[in-house]
């Protein structure tokens, strides 16, 4: 074990030190500036638990059909955090459908909503794995190695709780929240105690979480009819009677719902017909912050940190000040409960955690020149570990049958980052024998691919999208067997493309422009893969695979405030700069009026703070509680109005005041000048409160 714990010291220190000398950028929420910005990670973490022990921190989230499985991470900040490990390698049961054999899988399915807690110096994450019941892993370091336990009983989607008492407690299911205790040694519910806590009709859901907190117990839950919502209740005994707040609701950050893909099933065959509809996106839908844990800071801070649906990333993981009122954990600030801001003040740290360097969770990149995967990896199923390994600085991948892509055993898979990334990597396909197709895919419903066939003697390089079933193929002559492919995505904007090149150099688009999509048939967000399989149905060659590379080309934020700069603020439900009145209110003027009443620059007031000042030197102001008229002009700096700039990137910002906790905007209907009386943004960014600087 301390071998393992020298391991991963010494890879979580080469990560930042990556990151530190900017030789590879990848998204960090930490600003560098005192100040973070959701989401903690732009990659999917779905059901997050968070614990603290001490001045560290741990997250546990969902990994699904996919191992490593449960994904574990370490932060001493709340906002920077390192990949520590997974609870297991390997599914361990039997069953073939864990392994993608004999025509069984187990797409959305495998292991759900850990709850990672920690009790008499161990560390234990309770979870569930669909057919199978209630599982434990149990570690003395969170580093691992983790001991399995099968609990069996019909449990999931819980939260855990050891009591002052020595009792231990399961909370869980949907509607109807039921209570059971657990054996101390924690082989199995104990018989006969599930009860009946929350009944149906109160408007609580699933996903619980229990805390006991002065001598109060809390469940948060999140509920999803006829929309997300995130709820608390508490009781002063953990069997009830139980009373029940909405602690958020439509904390969106400007995200509508991804384009949710319509299929009965999990493994759609290639040349079935099947939609992808147009979203709503003026709606919440069940898209907005739900479903996760609270914290404490050790100085009495508290956090929560739950999870949001990114469009067609998936899910990811937002941090959210919590504001304690009349006993309840209200999510956000003082003035605005309920919402919480996108860029907000780190948490207060001790001293000896202060000096955090910024960095991401993994180092994305592999050249797989090592003896081991990185941790970012994950193979689709169990793989067959007879048919690949790392050998002369590649990833060799044998070929096995399968009739597609979701179907291929030992595909490797990482979650794609966002907001936009490239994925390239080398493919040296002469090896691969006839019926043999290997590349660089999407896994995911639809799939989608690019790669080479081998057909007899003939080499083609086919692009495929399963949503169409569109296919474009072009036969090739390879140097040396080798071929770069490259996967490049927008994903915010749910779209994607494959180029490919023959030198490594020159990249060529191929196949059309792909809309991507969200969706409930493997619960899972895109995934770059790297896949071999032999369609003809027997062994065929291998694959060689090198120097796979994420590009995150908006992973700098640096420039993304634009101190220095004179700009003009367009309002996106009006597309509407700004102006500074003569008459001393803020309003907005025709589009393509660039006089110097509508020119503003940034002045910077520390830790991600700014005031407004128009060319003529007056300075935004709020005179009174922030409602239509209240935003006005002065030329005394002394009473312009401090806020925390809000990054919503590609020149999109809001303003939050530092004084209510409120945003300024302008209604597109009314024809009332800017207030400063705004919760938050709507879905579709268009209620007046998001803003464009030009």
């Amino acid at each position: 074990m301390k071998l393992n714990r020298l391991v991963a010291s010494v890879v979580i220190c080469l990560a930042a030190l990556t990151a530190a000398v900017g030789q590879t950028r990848s998204w960090t929420a930490d600003n560098g500036n005192g100040t973070f910005t959701n989401p903690l990670f732009y990659d999917e973490f779905s059901d997050p638990d968070i614990l603290r022990v001490g001045d560290d921190y741990y997250l546990a989230g969902t990994t699904m059909h996919t191992v490593p499985g449960v994904n574990i991470l370490h932060s001493r900040d709340l906002v920077n955090w390192e990949q520590w490990s997974y609870c297991f390698d390997r599914f361990d049961f039997a069953d073939p459908a864990f392994s993608l054999k004999d025509g069984r899988e187990v797409y959305g399915q495998g292991i759900w909503a850990p709850c990672i807690r920690f009790h008499n110096g161990k560390f234990y994450v309770f979870t569930n794995v669909n057919g199978k019941g209630l599982q434990v892993f149990v570690a003395d370091d969170a580093r691992g190695p983790w001991k399995h336990i099968n609990m069996k009983g019909n449990i999931y989607d819980l939260g855990v709780l050891f009591d002052d008492d020595g009792k231990v407690y399961a909370i869980h299911g949907y509607g109807s929240v039921k209570c059971t205790e657990l054996k101390s040694d924690l082989s199995a519910p104990i018989d006969s105690t599930e009860r009946v806590v929350i009944p149906e009709g109160s408007g609580v859901g699933e996903g619980h979480h229990i805390y006991k907190i002065n001598g109060m117990y809390y469940i948060i839950s999140t509920d999803y009819k006829p929309n997300g919502r995130t709820l608390c209740s508490r009781s002063r005994s953990i069997w009830g009677p139980y009373e029940t707040v909405t602690i958020t609701a439509d904390e969106t950050y400007g995200y509508h719902a991804a384009p949710l893909t319509q299929w009965k099933g999990r493994i759609v065959a290639d040349g079935s017909k099947f939609v992808i509809p147009p979203v709503d996106s003026n709606a919440t839908a069940c898209s907005n912050a739900h479903q996760g844990g609270i914290v404490s800071t050790p100085d009495g801070q508290w956090w929560a940190l739950f999870m949001q649906d990114f469009h067609s990333i998936g899910r990811t993981v937002d941090l959210m000040p919590i504001t304690w009122t009349d006993g309840w954990p209200m999510i956000g600030l003082p003035g605005n409960l309920g919402r919480a801001p996108r860029t907000w003040l780190k948490p207060h740290v001790t001293a000896t955690t202060a000096s955090v360097t910024p960095h991401a969770p993994y180092r994305r990149s592999d050249d797989f020149n090592g003896k081991t995967l990185g941790r970012i990896w994950q193979w689709n199923h169990n793989p067959d570990d007879r048919m690949w390994s790392l050998t002369g600085g590649k990833l060799k991948l044998n070929t096995m049958p399968a009739p597609q892509l979701m179907w291929a055993r030992n595909t490797l898979t990482q979650r794609v980052i966002g907001p936009q990334s490239t994925v390239t990597v080398v493919l040296d396909a002469s090896h691969l024998k006839d019926g043999d197709v290997a590349g660089l895919g999407n896994v995911n419903v639809p799939c989608s691919w690019i790669g080479i066939v081998r057909d007899g003697s003939k080499t083609i390089l086919r692009c495929f999208q399963q949503v169409d079933n569109d296919t474009l193929d072009t036969p090739v002559t390879l140097t040396k067997g080798r071929l770069w492919l490259r996967l490049v995505g927008d994903y915010d904007h749910d779209r994607a493309h494959y180029a490919y090149s023959l030198d490594g150099r020159t990249f060529t688009d191929y196949g059309r422009e792909m809309r991507l999509s969200y969706q409930l048939c493997t619960f899972q967000g895109s995934r770059a893969s790297l896949f071999a399989f032999n369609h003809k149905g027997h062994n065929g060659g291998y694959a060689l695979f090198d120097n796979f590379t994420v590009d995150e080309p908006m992973a700098d934020r640096s420039a993304d405030i634009p101190y220095g700069r004179t700009f003009r603020i367009i309002n996106l439900a009006t597309g509407r700069p700004a102006i500074a009145t003569k008459h001393g209110v803020l309003y907005d003027s025709a589009p393509d009026d660039n006089s110097p009443l509508t020119h503003f620059r940034l002045i910077d007031r520390g830790e991600g703070q700014v005031s407004i000042q128009c060319e003529d030197g007056r300075y935004v102001m709020c005179s009174g509680m922030g409602i239509p008229g209240d935003v006005r002009m002065t030329t005394d700096s002394a009473k312009a109005e401090v806020f925390m700039y809000q990054d919503y990137l590609n020149h999109e910002f809001m303003l939050l005041s530092m004084r209510n906790h409120l945003y300024i905007g302008k209604s597109p209907t009314t024809g009332s000048p800017y207030s400063m009386d705004y919760k938050g943004p709507d879905p579709a960014r268009r209620n007046g409160a998001v803003l464009r600087w030009e």
